[in-house]
């Protein structure tokens, strides 16, 4: 069960199956994630699956947040390696443009959180989380106001240049970075 005492004989074998969900949800989709498949896919007996999690949710909770501290991680570590705030807009275009991403597969992974957590808290959680962590690592650089915007230009220039047949340049999107981080908007005037 799970929070047994006892001690597991193969130590690597909860990371096993939390890599073998991210696996199978990308083949299958939140939906097609089953214990019975993720077991097969860790090389583990499904009945093991209850000695490390209580449950389907709490291995897709803790799926989805190892794929949102892995992302949050390399989009850090690329934007404190910025010591200017044009090293730092290159490293959003970059965040974009390069291979922060990994691979089309952790696009989907992101996709199936993304719509996944539309009706779960729990996986909404893991979002607001990975969002702040977005943020934090942009505010470095960048007031509050202007992070969240870059923030949702990479989550939303990402998905669209994956899924456009006329991906955006990376001097477009270079342009459009510098355009809306190159500081406050004027107050309207009053009165």
């Amino acid at each position: 069960m799970a929070g047994n005492s006892r001690g597991p004989n193969d130590p690597g074998r909860r990371d096993r199956i939390v890599e073998a969900a991210l696996d199978v949800i990308a083949e299958h989709g939140v939906t097609g994630a089953t214990q019975r498949r993720v077991a097969e896919a860790a090389g583990v007996p499904l009945g093991s699956m209850t000695y490390y999690f209580e449950g389907r949710q709490q291995l897709l909770v803790e799926a989805f947040t190892r794929l949102a501290q892995s992302m949050s991680a390399r989009y850090r570590r690329l934007l404190d390696a910025a010591e200017t705030v044009q090293e730092a807009r290159d490293a959003v275009v970059e965040i974009i443009c390069g291979p922060l991403w990994g691979s089309p597969r952790d696009l989907v992974l992101s996709y199936e959180l993304y719509a996944f957590a539309a009706r779960d808290p729990a996986l909404l959680g893991v979002i607001r989380s990975w969002m702040r962590a977005s943020r934090a690592a942009l505010s470095r650089h960048f007031d509050p106001r202007t992070a969240r915007a870059l923030d949702a230009l990479v989550e939303g220039f990402s998905i669209h240049n994956h899924l456009d047949d006329e991906p955006m340049s990376r001097e477009d999107i270079a342009a459009v970075v510098r355009a809306v981080s190159a500081g406050p908007a004027p107050r309207p005037a009053d009165g």
